[in-house]
């Protein structure tokens, strides 16, 4: 895969930046799911891994947002043209576009919850229907073929 232009990965970063609205909002919207990480990784009282995550955690992040933007900005000028990045840009630069913006992280954990919850409801079904459909091709559970 060739690297993109740099004129259509500037217009993409311009974008991408646009798209994560306000740089501080973005990297606090993160703190909380930060403060359940340190908890998974064993940091189990919830002031101590806050503390940490304003420390060390949110610090180191905003320190390399810019990465995060330039391999976002790869990834548009990969899959989207110049046109289509100023006409989103362009969008995001509206009113709707930029509290669409500030929006982001709430609704992605809303778009996350809903597909965890939606998971949920049809594995019982999926699980039921993939037993069957293992034993259709007669497959042993284990991965083992049973002999014919």
């Amino acid at each position: 895969m060739t690297a993109p232009d740099p004129a259509l990965l500037k217009v993409a970063r311009e974008t991408v930046a646009q798209m994560q609205g306000d740089r501080a909002a973005t990297l606090s919207s993160m703190a909380a799911p930060m403060v359940g990480m340190m908890q998974q990784i064993g940091i189990k009282e919830p002031d101590k891994a806050q503390v940490l995550v304003q420390e060390v955690v949110l610090p180191t992040l905003t320190a390399h947002y810019d990465e995060l933007l330039d391999i976002q900005a790869r990834g548009f000028a990969t899959v989207l043209g110049k046109d289509d990045l100023q006409a989103i840009a362009a969008f995001y630069a509206t009113p709707a576009g930029k509290r669409l913006a500030a929006a982001q992280p709430q609704l992605a954990q809303i778009q996350l919850t809903g597909m965890q919850q939606w998971m949920q409801a049809v594995a019982p079904e999926m699980q039921g229907k993939i037993v069957k459909a293992v034993q259709a091709h007669g497959w042993a559970p284990g991965g083992q073929t049973k002999p014919h």
